[in-house]
């Protein structure tokens, strides 16, 4: 694939993320507390969690390692970050979560599996192809600023989401209000920092494709976040 191309369909990508934001902020995503009948078959909670998110592992190393030039220490570690967020996502989370009896629409899970092969696509052949990250990346201001912000992002989403895990009782199925850390300033710090998360991430590695990735992430999770304040 050429460079222009390449480009051109990133850009694409981003203007669809942007309608899919309108969209969301008219509709909300039928999975967890906004779960709706009509939406066709569904599966568990855990094995789809598992089929989204691993998806993009799946494909984001095949784009990483078919024929691609010598990778770099910062693409190394920027991958690393990367997979660190999604062996959590797909493994640790499911196992943890604690929704016996849940399910989500295959239409969803189906969905969030073609919007994580076009992200891991796009965001591992930029990282094998198209990167010039040089030793004196490590020290520019724009790595270390959105390390800071990646880092900063993750550990508030991982500790606003156990503080999720640990208010439903074993056996319990219903919602519950969450006080303390974070939910006493905002409705949904797990959101938040998932967001604050990948703003460090396009920053840090300062490519197109992180930036798209910022990009849609903030479109599925603002109007969630949304949704969620308005169900408190």
């Amino acid at each position: 694939m050429s460079s222009s191309l390449f480009y051109q369909f990133t850009w694409a990508w981003i203007g669809l993320a942007l309608v899919a934001f309108a969209y969301l902020l008219r509709r909300n995503a039928p999975y967890g507390r906004h779960i709706q009948p009509g939406w066709g078959p569904t599966l568990s909670n855990r094995l789809g969690w598992f089929l989204m998110e691993f998806t993009v592992i799946v494909v984001f190393l095949m784009a990483l390692l078919w024929e691609s030039q010598p990778i770099s220490g910062p693409v190394w570690f920027f991958s690393s970050c990367f997979l660190l967020h999604y062996l959590n996502r797909s493994i640790i989370f499911p196992l943890r979560m604690r929704t016996a009896g849940k399910r989500m629409p295959v239409i969803i899970v189906a969905s969030a599996m073609s919007f994580n092969l076009v992200n891991g696509f796009l965001l591992g052949y930029c990282f094998a192809n198209l990167s010039n990250y040089g030793p004196d990346w490590w020290t520019d201001a724009r790595f270390l600023v959105g390390l800071t912000l990646f880092g900063s992002g993750l550990a508030l989403n991982w500790y606003s989401d156990n503080q999720l895990i640990s208010l439903r009782k074993p056996g319990s199925t219903g919602y519950t209000i969450p006080q303390g850390g974070m939910f006493r300033w905002v409705s949904c710090p797990n959101l938040l920092g998932e967001m604050v998360e990948w703003t460090g991430f396009a920053l840090m590695t300062w490519c197109l494709p992180s930036f798209a990735f910022m990009v849609w992430t903030i479109a599925n999770l603002a109007p969630r976040a949304i949704a969620h304040h308005r169900w408190y």
